[in-house]
């Protein structure tokens, strides 16, 4: 007998829960592309994005998902032969160096490995190495979705200028925005790179581009096409510019209400729920693996973890079980082990992810925990005890967190 019918909980890092306030408000008419409602509507989009972003400088917006944020940055920023420096912890900073060297980019790799986040003082000492100046951007996520590695974007931003170095910060916040704290402004981040489908909690279909004054100063190269140009979006002449074409208009109202309620909520404290829901999620997972057991978050340090999504290890296809149990027994998806071992390493079957990010709360959150327990127990996977208990005094206590990140 499976227990799994009811609502469901899709805890995977994105795309993440859909309020059913953007849910009611995407549902409606398509209304009159030429019309001011758009065009109203579109201008307080780009403010409030550019509030929850921590900037007031420039935006563009695209039709698409993270990986089109790459390519938007990509060809905006670089000519064929310029290089990059990017900073890979995990699965998806390898990837995206691979989609910016196969635009013709010289991209240079610094791996920290999967449980470990950039370190500031490489960087410094490549950067003081780079006395040509052949770096012209330096690439890093800001939380490797894969990994759940959180990467220090201040520390690096010091790291540049300590070099003494001219080189753009890019920060991939796909998996981070809305979720962890992040002020592209006061941080010295020049592009930033989001999506709608995640922290922002709308379905997937938009792609976000903030840009700093400097950045706009270094684009214009040899790649740089008509679609991608984040020039005409920025500051329309006129409103189908900021899409290059028809908007996406059910999408526009769902984000709006999106946005409207990270606004109402404050964007300190919906970084201290997701601080106290991560918090939740890896006091379970402390306790599960006591007693010398195989269960293991993948990052160490909780100032290295993301407050968005939690990567665990199970002893050999024990995460794949689990995944399984969980979703047709009890109605809750896990996300996959993503790029954490090769696809024929039978160790690649003991990872799983538990996403806490978007319209999460306390109840989603101990509910997909005991649901996890429930499953080891049927399971016969080993586990330490007292993880729910512990779990409980987190979300009992997380009203002494400061919200003040």
């Amino acid at each position: 007998m499976s227990l799994a019918n009811g609502q469901t909980y899709l805890a995977i890092p994105g795309p993440s829960p859909v309020p059913e306030r953007v849910m009611r408000a995407m549902l409606r008419g398509a209304p009159n592309l030429y019309g001011p409602e758009l065009i109203t509507l579109t201008e307080g989009l780009v403010t409030d994005l550019c509030k929850v972003a921590g900037t007031k400088q420039n935006l563009a917006l695209y039709i698409g998902n993270g990986h089109a944020t790459w390519e938007a940055a990509t060809t905006n920023l670089f000519s064929r032969g310029d290089g990059a420096l990017l900073l890979a912890s995990g699965h998806f900073g390898l990837h995206w160096a691979a989609q910016v060297k196969a635009m013709g980019v010289d991209v240079d790799v610094m791996d920290f490995g999967r449980a470990a986040p950039a370190d500031a003082g490489q960087l410094e000492a490549r950067l003081r190495a780079d006395k040509d100046g052949k770096v012209k951007a330096v690439l890093v996520t800001h939380v490797d979705t894969a990994t759940s590695i959180r990467n220090d974007i201040p520390a690096l931003r010091a790291a540049i200028d300590a070099a003494g170095h001219d080189a753009l910060l890019v920060v991939d916040c796909i998996a981070a925005l809305g979720c962890d704290a992040f002020r592209m402004d006061d941080w010295g981040v020049d592009v930033t790179l989001a999506a709608s489908q995640k922290g922002l909690m709308t379905p997937p279909g938009m792609a976000f581009v903030w840009y700093s004054d400097k950045a706009a100063r270094a684009s214009g190269g040899d790649l740089v096409t008509p679609y991608w140009n984040w020039t005409p979006r920025t500051r329309p002449a006129e409103f189908w510019a900021y899409w290059c074409g028809t908007a996406p208009t059910q999408h526009l109202f769902g984000l709006r209400e999106a946005l409207d309620m990270l606004i109402e909520e404050g964007m300190e404290q919906v970084w201290a729920r997701h601080e106290v829901l991560a918090r939740t999620v890896w006091a379970a997972f402390d306790a599960w693996g006591t007693g010398g057991n195989a269960i293991r978050m993948n990052v160490a340090d909780p100032l290295h973890r993301g407050r968005s999504v939690t990567a665990a290890r199970f002893g050999g296809v024990d995460g794949r079980r689990l995944r399984d149990w969980t979703e047709g027994q009890a109605g809750l998806t896990l996300g996959i082990g993503l790029g954490m071992a090769s696809p024929e390493d039978p160790q690649a079957q003991g990872f799983l992810r538990v996403a806490h990010m978007g319209h999460v709360n306390a109840h989603m959150t101990l509910g997909a925990l005991a649901v996890m327990e429930a499953g080891m127990q049927a399971l016969s996977i080993p586990h330490g005890v007292g993880a729910l208990e512990a779990a409980a005094r987190v979300v009992a206590g997380g009203h002494m967190f400061d919200p003040g990140l």
